[in-house]
């Protein structure tokens, strides 16, 4: 991640961090081939076969591959509804994020905002509309804060950018953004440097709300934070989205806090958005069989943990196989995995997947570690 100006926040958001790179390169798109049917009209954002190619020096001076950082995204935000995304590092959590938010162009596919193309707008009416209408708060707040700036002179420049109300107007309005976060007025006249972990968080917070935007992303926004703080921040978050009516797409790799905070999870492995279900479902009744492993990874404060293993090799970005991305570590891959990439599956009330083998509802952790554990038949 890069400390950017906050001159450049005219998007309401932080600076920029570098991209994850991880995909698949199939044409193939996530859960539902589209968006969620049946929302067009509070849809504040909606990607459709979205996919992100990098190109990265893997070896040699002159040798660049191509990395899928995201392939055949379909999703949409409806407005103040909470979206989880998860999965673990370097399968695309990032790359959505700011694809949604405009920060990245998709090299295939459609990102539409409030019902337009964005990437058919005119650059200044994109910057005025993605600016004035989306926040993005980004991971470790001591790069993506300007370190030379004080903190009311962060929290104006979005105000300055946008051209919004006279002197005045916007300095009330950064006292107001102080206030809202939680930060007393005595630390306006203070650098980054000076301030603790969980206030430069705040401060990020506060400059993603600067204009007043209508969805927000947050990636990894505790990570980077001691855990005293991290269920403040949380706190925060929870209370401003309802506050504020604010659609909130929260990316972590904290699988419990993701469910706790989102009305739908989102799923995604390497690249690939595999499945999609309301918060309450994905732990007991996911379909993939990744999430369950996934969850299963993730102790509670009861129950003992129960991992089930996840034996084969991890794909790679840069040569993913053929067919279903998950199949060399999936304990139920057969050839028909490697063949093509799985149709979509519905479960019902929002509850989509993509896998050729779902995981049955009525399946628990054990018969599924049982299964994963298993001798193999020889073919």
């Amino acid at each position: 991640m890069t400390g950017g100006s906050d001159g450049a926040a005219a998007r309401g958001g932080g600076g920029t961090p570098p991209a994850e790179g991880a995909g698949a390169p199939d044409s193939g798109g996530g859960p539902g081939g589209g968006p969620p049917p049946g929302r067009a009209d509070t849809d504040l954002v909606a990607l459709s076969g979205a996919g992100v190619v990098h190109r990265a020096r893997t070896g040699g001076l002159f040798r660049r591959d191509s990395v899928h950082a995201l392939t055949g995204a379909d999703l949409a935000v409806a407005s103040g509804e909470t979206v989880g995304v998860v999965g673990e590092s370097g399968c695309g959590k990032s790359t959505l994020a700011k694809v949604l938010v405009g920060v990245e162009r998709p090299t295939s596919g459609t990102v539409t905002f409030l019902g337009r193309d964005l990437w058919a707008m005119a650059p200044a009416e994109r910057r005025s509309l993605v600016g004035a209408r989306t926040g993005m708060v980004f991971q470790d707040p001591s790069t993506a804060l300007n370190r030379r700036l004080t903190v009311r002179r962060i929290l104006r420049d979005p105000l300055d950018v946008h051209g919004r109300g006279g002197s005045e107007q916007r300095e009330r309005r950064v006292r107001e953004l102080m206030a809202l976060v939680g930060l007393p007025k005595v630390l306006a006249e203070s650098l980054p440097g000076q301030l603790s972990g969980g206030q430069r968080q705040r401060v990020a917070i506060a400059r993603a709300l600067a204009l007043e935007p209508s969805l927000v992303v947050a990636d990894e926004p505790t990570s980077a934070l001691d855990v005293s703080v991290r269920a403040q921040i949380l706190n925060l978050l929870l209370d401003l989205k309802e506050r504020l009516g604010l659609a909130l797409v929260f990316v972590s790799h904290d699988i419990r806090t993701v469910r706790r905070m989102s009305d739908r999870v989102i799923t995604m492995y390497l690249g690939r958005i595999v499945e999609e279900a309301p918060a309450a479902e994905v732990a007991d009744r996911a379909r993939h069989p990744y999430t369950r492993a996934l969850f299963s990874a993730t102790p509670g404060l009861l129950a003992p943990i129960d991992p089930i293993p996840l034996a084969g090799p991890v794909p790679s970005a840069t040569h993913p196989p053929s067919g279903c991305p998950f199949r060399t570590r999936c304990w139920r891959a057969d050839h028909s995995c490697a063949a093509a990439m799985p149709d979509v599956g519905d479960a019902g009330r929002g509850h989509r997947f993509r896998c050729h083998h779902p995981v049955g509802a009525d399946e628990s952790i054990h018969d599924l570690v049982l299964q994963a554990t298993a001798p193999k038949e020889r073919s």
